[in-house]
C-alpha cells in the first residue's frame, strides 16, 4: 500500500511513517524543508519537499498519484499565529483534499482535533479557538468531498509510551491519548474501509486496537 502523508515531519507521522514502513507499506511524507528528508528515510519512508501553503493543486496530486490513500496529519502547531492556523489547518488539508480527487486517491483520513464541533461555545483560549474553527472548516469541506474520508479527532496528546488500548466512538468525552497509539489506529483505519464518511473520536481506554473497529 502505498500511503501519502501531509505533515510528514510531525510527530505523529513520524511514527506512523515508521510503522507503516516496517510491515511493508510505501510511506510518504510530505514535508517543507529539505534537511527533514533524511529523518524520513530513516525511518524507511520516502520524503516529498512540498510547500502546502504555496503550491497549487495539480502539483499535490502528481505527489499522489498512483496512491492507496491519503493522510492529512499537518498542522500550524503551537505558537503560529492566526493566520497559519488558517492557511494550514483549514486551506491546506482543503487543498490536500482536492488533489486527492484529482489524483483518484478515493481513501482519504483526516486528523482533526476533539472540540472542533464545538469551536465556538467550548471554554478556550482565543488562540485555541481559532484553531478550533478552522480544523471544523476543514472537516466541512472534506465532508462535502466525493471520498472515502474519515476525520479522527484524537485527545489531547502525549508522549507516553503507547499501550495499544482505545476508546473510539463518535463522543468519547474528554481524555488523552499516547501518540503512539494514534499513529497505531490510523494504520487500522487503513486496514477498515467500513469507517469511510465517519467522524471518530479517539483516547486511551482498555479496548486493543485491532479489536476496537
Amino acid at each position: 500500500m502505498r500511503v501519502v502523508i501531509a505533515g510528514g515531519h510531525g510527530q505523529i507521522a513520524l511514527r506512523l511513517e515508521k510503522l507503516l514502513a516496517a510491515r511493508g507499506d510505501q510511506a510518504v511524507g510530505i514535508i517543507r524543508k529539505p534537511e527533514q528528508a533524511g529523518d524520513l528515510e530513516a525511518l524507511g519512508a520516502e520524503a516529498a519537499v512540498l510547500d502546502l501553503e504555496k503550491s497549487d493543486v495539480d502539483t499535490v496530486a502528481g505527489v499522489l498519484s498512483g496512491a492507496d490513500a491519503a493522510i492529512f496529519a499537518a498542522g500550524a502547531g503551537a505558537g503560529s499565529g492566526t493566520d497559519r492556523k488558517d492557511t494550514v489547518d483549514r486551506a491546506a488539508a482543503a487543498l490536500f483534499a482536492e488533489a486527492s480527487e484529482r489524483a483518484g486517491v478515493r481513501r482519504h483520513i483526516q486528523v482533526g482535533s476533539m472540540g472542533a464541533d464545538r469551536w465556538d461555545t467550548i471554554d478556550v483560549s482565543d488562540d485555541f479557538r481559532i484553531y478550533l474553527k478552522a480544523k471544523k472548516a476543514a472537516e466541512d469541506d472534506l465532508r462535502a468531498r466525493d471520498l472515502d474520508w474519515t476525520i479522527l479527532r484524537p485527545g489531547a496528546l502525549t508522549n507516553d509510551p503507547g499501550t495499544g488500548l482505545v476508546y473510539v466512538a463518535e463522543s468519547t468525552g474528554r481524555g488523552s491519548i499516547p501518540r503512539d497509539d494514534v499513529a497505531a489506529f490510523l494504520v487500522a483505519l487503513l486496514d477498515h474501509p467500513g469507517t469511510a464518511r465517519s467522524t471518530l473520536e479517539l483516547i486511551s481506554g482498555e479496548t486493543p486496537i485491532a479489536e476496537s473497529l
